[in-house]
């Protein structure tokens, strides 16, 4: 009697099986890449935005002067973020001392990971005593979703 070698239908299906979910993990991990660098990238976004506006109205005694075209072109930074909305710079109406960074255009957990982000340089984790992120948006399903950023004195 011949012995026959070869894989038989079961030992397929269990190698296609572990394969399916080798991919289905690398397609997670890639996904957190993707969301990671992308607010690695609004941070540093928002860290030059917040340098340009006091360097360019440093000198005046309020932020009332923003101007988003104005600041955009001087800082040398698009005033569209990578989750496809937009950056929006404007004086506080509670404090012209004060200006606010909007960041527009996201989705839910996007929101919610930028409104728990430690914006350390912001007016409301400097006044928290470095216990609260500074930063404040209403984060509900749907892809409008703003997160605020106050700074100034």
């Amino acid at each position: 009697m011949r012995q026959e070698s070869g894989r038989s239908m079961i030992e397929m299906v269990g190698v296609l099986a572990i394969m399916g979910m080798l991919t289905a993990g690398a397609f997670v991990l890639i996904s957190l890449g993707i969301n990671r660098q992308k607010q690695a990238r609004v941070t540093d976004d928002v860290v030059t935005m917040v340098s340009g506006v006091r360097s360019l109205l440093g000198d005046y005694d309020d932020f009332s002067n923003i101007d988003n075209t104005t600041i955009f072109a001087a800082i040398s930074v698009s005033n569209k973020n990578p989750y496809g909305g937009n950056y929006e710079l404007a004086v506080d109406s509670a404090n012209p001392r004060q200006f606010v960074v909007r960041i527009t255009g996201l989705n839910k957990s996007d929101c919610e990971a930028l409104v728990t982000k430690a914006w350390t340089d912001s007016v409301g984790y400097i006044s928290s005593g470095h216990k609260e992120s500074g930063a404040s948006g209403n984060c509900v399903d749907g892809d409008a979703n703003v997160v605020s950023v106050i700074y100034g004195e």
